[in-house]
C-alpha cells in the first residue's frame, strides 16, 4: 500500500495489527478503537466514521488507495469526523455488531470494508455501507460526496438519527430468541431438514451449494460425511449424503480454489466451477479445509483426499508458521498491486520452464492447452483432465504420469518464488490457531503423519505461553506483544483442539487445561438464565449491545462448538455440570436450529451427539500397546467416537479416567453414555465390543 503522507505517522503506527499499520501513513486522522478516540468524539460532537477490514482484504486495499491516501478526502474526512479504524480479526465483537447494524439499516449483505457512521456520545449506528468508490460508479455514491451529505444531515438532524439509530438497538437486543421449555424433548428433525436442505441447494454438476460466488462450507461437508456414517447400519446407507460430499470434495481439490502448485485453499471462487478464486489465503479456511480433507480420506480411502490434506497441511509448516511454533493469520490476494499475480502464469512462461515435452503433459493436466481462464490473458491452474486419461493416451502407467508431474512441480514453485509474494498477516490469533492445531491433529491420526502432531503440539504451547495470562485468554500477538480480552470462539475453539489433539497424543496436563479454558467459558460468558453464550465476557468492555450468536458464519459457531466440547467432557469426565450446560445451549438454540438447520451446522453436531452419545474409548498400558491399538482405530473413520490413549504412568488424572488402571499388556475401556465396559484385554476384543455398539467406523 502507497505512503500517500510522506513521513507523517498517525496513531495505528503504534499498534500491533498489521493491518492498522497499513494505513499508519495514511493523511487521515485515524484513531484505533478506544477511550481517546471515544472521549474526543464526546468532546467534538463529530460523528465517527468507523472503518473495519482485514490485511488479505483486497477491496480494503482499493478503498484505502482510492481514498484514504488521497490528501482531500482525507481532509474531508478529518474535518466532519472522528476517524477509527479496526481489524475485524482483532475485534470480530465490534465487526459482528456493526456488520449486523449494516443489514438492518440497508437490508443488503455485509462484508469489508465495513463503513458505518456513529452517533458522536454512545457509537449507536445511523448510516452504513461498504466499499464506496471515489466517483460514482454503479449506483454508488462517490465517497467524498457522501461523507459531506452525511455531515451536513447530521448536523441538522441529530435527534431523528438517534431515534432510528435506537430502533437498530432494540433489533440487536432482540435477535437472541427465546429457549424452549425443558419438558420439550429434543429430536433428530433438524438434522434431517438440513440433509434435505443440502440436497435441494447441491449444485449436483460441480458440488457446492449454490451459485457463484462460491465458498468451501466445511462444516456442511462434514454433515453429510456425519448423516452418511450415523446410516451405515441402516437397511439403506444414506449413499446420497456421501455422494453430495465427495462430489464437492473432489470439485474443490481439481478446481482453482486450491492451490495446484503450492497447496492451500484460496478462500473462495468467483465462479461456479470452482475455477478462479479470490486469492487471499486465510488460516481459518485451511484449518477447516484440511481436517475434512483428512476425514474424507479416511472414510473413503481416496487417494486425491490424502494428497489435498497432506499438501494443505506442507503449506501450512512452509508458509505460515511463526519461529515459535504458532501460525500466522492470512496471505493477501494481492501482490505489487495486482490480484492474483503470484500465482498465474502465461504458457510461454511455463514452456520454457519446463521444456516441451513435459510442458505438453503439465498443460494437458492443468488447462494451459486452453484459452486462458484468468482475465482473458494468463492461465490459472486446475486439474483439467485426469490421471487415468493422460496415462492412457500415452501407454503409460499413472504412477508414471504422477512421477512426472510432480517433477515439474519444483521448478515451477522455485520461479514463482522469485516473484513479488503476497503480504502475510504476521499476527497470530488465538481461534484460528485453535482451529489449526484441531485440523492437523485430525490429519495427523488419519494421514499417519507424527509430524503434524508434533507441529500442532508446539502451537498450543506457544498459545498456553504467550496468550493464556491470569487465568484469562488474550486475543492476539503480534511481535511479541500478546493483548486484547478473548471472545467466545477463542475459549471454545482452544478446548475442543486439545481434545482432538489428546486423541493422535495424551498430556494430563493439557486435559486440564481444556477444562480450565471450559470453566472460565461458565464463569463469564453462559447466560445462566436463558442458556447459550455471549460472544463477549461479563467484563468486556461495554458495546452497543451484547449479542448471543448461534448461527455458523465463516468460522464454526462459537456457542455451538461450546456444547459440543462441554458434552464430550461431560461424558469424559462424568462432569454433570457440563452436561447441564450444554443442554441448556441447544435448548437455548433449539427455535434457529429448528427453522434454518443449513446454517447452524456445529449446534448440529451437538444435537447429534446429545442424542447419542459419543463412544469414548479410554485405552491404558504401556506406549508401545497403546500406539498399536490407536493405530488400528485411527484407520476407521468413526467421528462420534473418541480414542485417548493413556500411558500407564500419566498424571495428574481426574478421577473418572484414574478409575480406569492400566494393565500390563494394555487395556480398553468402552464408554457409552455413563457406563464402561468392563477392561478388554485384547486388541480383537474392542474391536468386537465396538462393532457390537455399531460405532466401528467406515475403513
Amino acid at each position: 500500500m502507497g505512503n500517500a503522507a510522506g513521513g507523517h505517522a498517525n496513531r495505528l503506527a503504534h499498534e500491533t495489527s498489521p493491518y492498522l499499520r497499513q494505513h499508519a501513513h495514511n493523511p487521515v486522522d485515524w484513531y484505533p478503537w478506544g477511550e481517546q478516540a471515544l472521549a474526543r468524539a464526546r468532546e467534538s460532537g463529530k460523528p465517527i466514521l468507523l472503518s473495519i477490514g482485514y490485511a488479505a482484504c483486497h477491496w480494503c486495499h482499493v478503498m484505502a488507495h482510492e481514498s484514504f491516501e488521497d490528501p482531500a478526502t482525507a481532509a474531508l474526512m478529518n474535518e466532519h469526523f472522528i476517524n477509527i479504524k479496526v481489524d475485524r480479526e482483532e475485534r470480530p465483537d465490534i465487526d459482528r455488531l456493526y456488520q449486523l447494524s449494516q443489514q438492518l439499516l440497508t437490508g443488503r449483505g455485509g462484508g469489508w470494508p465495513l463503513t458505518v457512521f456513529l452517533i458522536h456520545d454512545d457509537q449507536r449506528p445511523f448510516f452504513a455501507g461498504t466499499y464506496f468508490p471515489p466517483q460514482r460508479r454503479h449506483g454508488m455514491p462517490a465517497f467524498s460526496e457522501l461523507l459531506l451529505h452525511v455531515a451536513s444531515y447530521y448536523r441538522e438532524h441529530r435527534e431523528e438519527l438517534r431515534q432510528s439509530a435506537s430502533a437498530v438497538i432494540s433489533a440487536l437486543d432482540d435477535m437472541s430468541p427465546a429457549p424452549v421449555a425443558a419438558a420439550l424433548a429434543l429430536d433428530a428433525e433438524p438434522l434431517r431438514r438440513c440433509r434435505a436442505q443440502l440436497e435441494a441447494s447441491l449444485d449436483r454438476e460441480w458440488g457446492g451449494f449454490g451459485g457463484a460466488p462460491k465458498f468451501p462450507h466445511a462444516p456442511l461437508v462434514q454433515r453429510l460425511l456425519r448423516d452418511w456414517h450415523a446410516s451405515a447400519a441402516a437397511p439403506v446407507p444414506d449413499l446420497q449424503a456421501l455422494y453430495m460430499a465427495t462430489l464437492t470434495l473432489t470439485r474443490m481439490a481439481e478446481g482453482g480454489l486450491f492451490d495446484q502448485l503450492g497447496g492451500g485453499f484460496y478462500r473462495y471462487s468467483v465462479d461456479a466451477e470452482w475455477a478462479i478464486p479470490h486469492f487471499e489465503k486465510m488460516l481459518y479456511d485451511n484449518a477447516a479445509l484440511l481436517a475434512v480433507y483428512a476425514e474424507a480420506a479416511c472414510a473413503t480411502g481416496e487417494r486425491l483426499y490424502a494428497e489435498v490434506a497432506s499438501r494443505t497441511s506442507d503449506w501450512l509448516l512452509y508458509e505460515m508458521r511463526a519461529p515459535g511454533g504458532a501460525f500466522y493469520s492470512s496471505l493477501d490476494a494481492d501482490a505489487a498491486g495486482v490480484e492474483g499475480s503470484y500465482y498465474v502464469w502465461q504458457t510461454t512462461q511455463v514452456r520454457e520452464i519446463l521444456g516441451a515435452d513435459r510442458y505438453a503433459l503439465f498443460a494437458e493436466r492443468h488447462g494451459l492447452d486452453q484459452p486462458p481462464n484468468f482475465e482473458g490473458h494468463a492461465h490459472h491452474l486446475i486439474i483439467a483432465t485426469s490421471l487415468e486419461s493422460l496415462a492412457a493416451a500415452r501407454g503409460q502407467s499413472e504412477a508414471q504420469v504422477r512421477s512426472e508431474l510432480e517433477a515439474a512441480r519444483a521448478p515451477l514453485l522455485a520461479v514463482r518464488a522469485q516473484r513479488v509474494r503476497p503480504a502475510r498477516d504476521e499476527k497470530i490469533l488465538t481461534s484460528w490457531n485453535a482451529l489449526c492445531i484441531r485440523a492437523l491433529a485430525t490429519a495427523a491420526r488419519c494421514l499417519a503423519r507424527e509430524d503434524l502432531a508434533v507441529a500442532a503440539s508446539s502451537a498450543l504451547q506457544f498459545l498456553r505461553q504467550h496468550h493464556w495470562q491470569g487465568g484469562r485468554l488474550l486475543v492476539t500477538s503480534a511481535a511479541g506483544e500478546a493483548r486484547l480480552q478473548a471472545y467466545l470462539d477463542d475459549y471454545v475453539f482452544l478446548a475442543e483442539a486439545i481434545l482432538e489433539l489428546a486423541s493422535v497424543r495424551f498430556d494430563a496436563e493439557e486435559l486440564q487445561f481444556a477444562c480450565e479454558l471450559m470453566d472460565v467459558v461458565l464463569e463469564h460468558f453462559e447466560d445462566r438464565e436463558l442458556g447459550g453464550c455471549y460472544f463477549t465476557a461479563d467484563d468486556h468492555e461495554a458495546l452497543i449491545s451484547r449479542p448471543k450468536s448461534f448461527g455458523d458464519d465463516a468460522l464454526p459457531a462459537g456457542a455451538g462448538t461450546a456444547a459440543v466440547v462441554l458434552q464430550r467432557l461431560g461424558f469424559l469426565l462424568g462432569n454433570e455440570r457440563y452436561l447441564v450446560a450444554a443442554e441448556r445451549s441447544l435448548r437455548a438454540a433449539w427455535a434457529v436450529i429448528g427453522k434454518y438447520p443449513q446454517g447452524h451446522a456445529t449446534f448440529l453436531q451437538a444435537l447429534e451427539e446429545f442424542l447419542q452419545p459419543p463412544e469414548i474409548v479410554i485405552l491404558r498400558g504401556p506406549q508401545a500397546v497403546l500406539s498399536e491399538w490407536q493405530r488400528q482405530l485411527a484407520a476407521s473413520y468413526a467421528p462420534c467416537r473418541i480414542v485417548l490413549g493413556i500411558p500407564e504412568h500419566a498424571e495428574p488424572l481426574p478421577p473418572a479416567l484414574a478409575a480406569k488402571p492400566a494393565l500390563p499388556g494394555g487395556a480398553a475401556y468402552v464408554c457409552r453414555g455413563n457406563s464402561c465396559t468392563a477392561p478388554l484385554r485384547t486388541l480383537e476384543a474392542l474391536v468386537a465390543e465396538l462393532a457390537r455398539g455399531g460405532q466401528l467406523g467406515s475403513a
